[in-house]
């Protein structure tokens, strides 16, 4: 597995995975705005994608910055086969090499702990794993389930 930078030939590896999440975060593959976030990542060169060997994509993370020190991780999935296996943390590290320079403090929206992708996805434990630590709730996904948000604070030196 490699971790690189996505380029416009990703998308449809983007729109692969996105399938297979849609039951957790609602419509994905047919909403021409979440076509527009990865291109514009892929412009920014803030969309990174892990790769096989062979063909596809096994993840895929869109990262951001509001007001810098603070990140925002804005999507990442992690295909159904390769879960468990050290794509998402492989993907977070080199977001956090590539983009994030501390002090700062790096957040995610994830699923609320009444979510039902709360404990089948793994979101919530992959996070606190790598060290986010669950902060307030916002406002609901697009298919209505409650979702918090996660918060790293990244001290004056590197991730990892």
């Amino acid at each position: 597995m490699m971790v690189r930078v996505a380029s416009e030939h990703d998308l449809p590896g983007f729109l692969a995975l996105a399938a297979e999440v849609e039951h957790w975060f609602g419509p994905m593959v047919a909403n021409p705005g979440f076509h527009d976030a990865v291109r514009k990542n892929v412009r920014r060169s803030t969309a990174l994608v892990a790769v096989p060997s062979g063909p596809g994509l096994l993840g895929g993370l869109l990262f951001g910055t509001t007001h810098a020190p603070t990140y925002h991780v804005r999507w990442l999935v992690v295909s159904e086969q390769a879960r468990g296996q050290g794509v998402g943390r492989a993907l977070m590290a080199d977001a956090m090499r590539r983009y994030v320079r501390g002090p700062a403090v790096v957040e995610v929206v994830t699923f609320g702990a009444d979510h039902p992708g709360a404990s089948s996805s793994g979101a919530r434990v992959f996070y606190e794993r790598l060290g986010f630590t669950p902060a307030e709730a916002t406002d609901p996904g697009p298919e209505g389930g409650s979702r918090q948000v996660y918060r790293l604070t990244v001290p004056d030196k590197p991730f990892g």
